[in-house]
């Protein structure tokens, strides 16, 4: 009698030390999601120094017209964005990227008295990313050292070979979607800085970029704003 009433008091007391730790103790903690993630929402973090890139999303283009509503300009059918990332935060969060690359191919231009495009490209680059998490997940891009952001068109027209340089005017902003795992922007507006008096005094930038992919992962997963 004494020894099961001495067996039941340890198996009490035993019970209640077990219930007296923390879950956490017993099952670890639970990490926190990242901003940025590869091959899924909440999947595996996108690390810093990884190398982003994405191409213009298929049957998309890029396009620099004069106006925010017009389609007079340049048009764009290749181009390609390449970034590394640098901070990748807990969610909810900011995580941030150097962009390091913004190239463009295969242009038209529409421009009367233009006959063709030699190259349409950005300068004083890198620039800075940061990727918001917030509703519509807003992604921003500041100028970095070397300078504001610029773009440079350089057309062969009836009159020669013209030059058309211009900066941004305002904040680049777009946006990411996790359902194409793109990039947008819209009427992005830089004002005309330098060149030819035959440029147009204004650009309004639109391109879609996706699927925005992690290259230093194996396979090249997609990447996810959690």
């Amino acid at each position: 009698m004494r020894l099961r009433r001495h067996l039941a008091l340890t198996a009490a007391v035993a019970a209640l030390a077990l219930g007296a730790v923390p879950a956490s103790a017993t099952t670890g903690p639970t990490a926190a999601t990242p901003v940025l993630t590869t091959g899924s929402a909440g999947g595996a973090a996108v690390a810093a120094g990884d190398s982003l890139a994405a191409p213009l999303a298929a049957g998309t283009r890029a396009t620099f017209y004069s106006t925010a509503t017009s389609t007079t300009g340049v048009t764009c059918t290749a181009s390609q964005l390449s970034a590394k990332a640098l901070s990748n935060p807990a969610a909810p969060g900011v995580a941030t990227e150097s962009l390091t690359g913004l190239t463009f191919g295969s242009c038209t231009s529409n421009v009367t008295g233009v006959i063709s495009v030699r190259s349409l490209t950005v300068g004083n680059l890198p620039y800075g990313v940061a990727v918001d998490d917030a509703p519509g997940l807003p992604v921003t891009l500041t100028g970095g050292a070397a300078g504001p952001i610029q773009a440079t068109a350089v057309l062969n027209s009836w009159f020669g070979t013209i030059t058309c340089t211009y900066q941004l005017s305002g904040q680049f902003t777009g946006n990411a979607d996790n359902a194409a795992h793109s990039l947008a922007f819209r009427n992005e507006h830089f004002a005309k800085n330098g060149g030819s008096a035959l440029c147009p005094g204004d650009g309004y930038f639109s391109a879609t970029y996706g699927p925005v992919t992690d290259t230093s992962q194996p396979g090249s997963p997609a990447v996810f704003v959690n």
